[in-house]
């Protein structure tokens, strides 16, 4: 059986047609493309090699053209349009690698074609089908193209470029001429292979970048749970312990006296309610340390984990109330007042409108005995404004043991929210706390930006 015969059995089998138009296709979809792929500028020198490739395409153009009309004896004109579609390849494949290919190898068959031509009629023997400066052009581009495009697609555009030289020279041939064809073809492999494993060390270095990058982040990331955890098994052994002691003494307390007053009990049962309460929110907070995703809202993680809600939901300016009456039930006068009209806030906004002003109450019971306190919300287009203050103590403060990290808190809490606070001692000997924080911080202008002063009338 002869070749042709097995070339023409093979093509008639079932499924070498899917296989021919498979191949084709993928072609099409690599080569057939006039996607941009910009040469990105050198680290060091910005644009050194883009001004190499303009530098050598300028050589190019002049020394192609001399040599097709001084020795090929191609006209001037044409010579001209041939080098200058070469050069601007080479400019061209700085952005666009694979429509630079495209360029170079038309201008190529085409200076091929007009030399042939000049050699059957005149008898010149010169360089072909590549001309130097042809090669030269071709080995830009193929460089800038095989250091931007996966290695299928330069494998590709290599073969392309040998099957056209072997048609050029081997099947259409010419007339006493130098060949150019094996030479071209062994420096087009050199080139590819050379830009391709820079491609390669260059892809390589990104991705241990990106793993050294990550790897950090996962070091830093382990440091903080272990550091989390380590805080929580603090708080647990430590606070929660306390906290469940005091639970239990308030509750045991009317038991060990005989006839206990009704005022005794109920104070005992605000203990005990109180440190049940901080119980829960302890809980919450070692939940918050503990988990993996602490920016996750923990109704979205206990329901996705457990398939329950949370038992201990965030409080709201709902609570407020319950919040000041355990603070009355403490020994403290507190008076509320709110004014303009209640919009919905956003939950950080509400969480932290409480947390502040159940912690300025807080300070007032420590530093402030035998004073009174007020508590003013005032509800703006633009966000909530809220205001604790507190007059004169009418006796000296008990020395503190805590550590000073109310305001502390304070502050972060409306740091987080763009707001504003100030804490500031009043001219008649007491205190106030007051905050902006803002519902929309996109909403706000320049002339809607509160500032951190306050009027008189928040002045008790």
């Amino acid at each position: 059986m002869s070749r042709v015969e097995r070339v023409m059995r093979w093509g008639s089998r079932p499924g070498a047609a899917g296989r021919v138009e498979r191949v084709l296709r993928v072609l099409h979809d690599d080569l057939w493309t006039w996607r941009a792929d910009p040469l990105p500028p050198s680290v060091w020198l910005r644009w050194f090699p883009h001004g190499i490739v303009c530098l050598a395409a300028l050589g190019v153009l002049l020394g192609d053209a001399a040599q097709l009309n001084d020795n090929a004896g191609v006209d001037p004109g044409f010579a001209f349009l041939i080098a200058l579609a070469q050069a601007g390849a080479m400019v061209c494949a700085l952005w666009r690698p694979v429509a630079a290919w495209w360029m170079s190898m038309a201008a190529m068959l085409v200076g091929a074609f007009a030399v042939r031509a000049e050699m059957v009629a005149e008898g010149y023997k010169f360089t072909w089908p590549w001309t130097a400066a042809g090669i030269i052009a071709h080995l830009f581009v193929l460089l800038l193209l095989a250091l931007r495009v996966r290695t299928r697609v330069t494998v590709e555009v290599l073969a392309l470029t040998a099957l056209s030289t072997y048609v050029m020279q081997g099947l259409v041939g010419g007339l006493s001429y130098q060949p150019t064809g094996q030479l071209a073809a062994i420096l087009f492999a050199v080139v590819v292979v050379l830009g391709t494993a820079l491609r390669g060390r260059r892809e390589a270095r990104r991705e241990l970048e990106q793993q050294t990058s990550l790897t950090a982040e996962e070091r830093a990331r382990r440091t903080l749970l272990e550091e989390r955890s380590r805080i929580a098994r603090e708080l647990h052994d430590v606070v929660a312990h306390h906290m469940s002691v005091i639970s239990i003494q308030a509750q045991v307390a009317p038991h060990l006296v005989e006839n206990p007053p009704d005022e005794l009990k109920e104070n005992l049962a605000g203990i005990r309610q109180n440190a049940l309460e901080a119980l829960t929110e302890l809980r919450r907070v070692l939940g918050v340390l503990r988990s993996e995703h602490p920016d996750v809202p923990e109704s979205s993680t206990a329901t996705a984990i457990t398939g329950t809600a949370p038992h201990a939901p965030q409080p709201t300016l709902d609570r407020l109330d319950a919040l000041v009456e355990n603070t009355r039930a403490a020994g403290l006068t507190v008076t509320t007042e709110a004014s303009g009209v209640r919009r919905p806030l956003p939950p950080g906004v509400e969480l932290s409108a409480y947390r502040i002003v159940q912690e300025a109450l807080s300070n007032v019971l420590r530093h402030a005995p035998g004073a009174t306190a007020r508590v003013h919300l005032t509800h703006l287009p633009i966000g909530l404004r809220v205001v604790v203050s507190n007059t004169r103590p009418s006796r000296t403060p008990p020395p503190s043991q805590g550590a000073g990290h109310g305001l502390l808190g304070m502050r972060e809490r409306v740091a987080m929210l763009d707001g504003s606070l100030t804490a500031q001692p009043l001219p008649d000997g007491g205190y106030q706390v007051a905050a902006f924080l803002p519902s929309d911080t996109a909403a706000l202008t320049d002339g809607d930006q509160p500032t951190d002063h306050f009027t008189e009338d928040d002045t008790p």
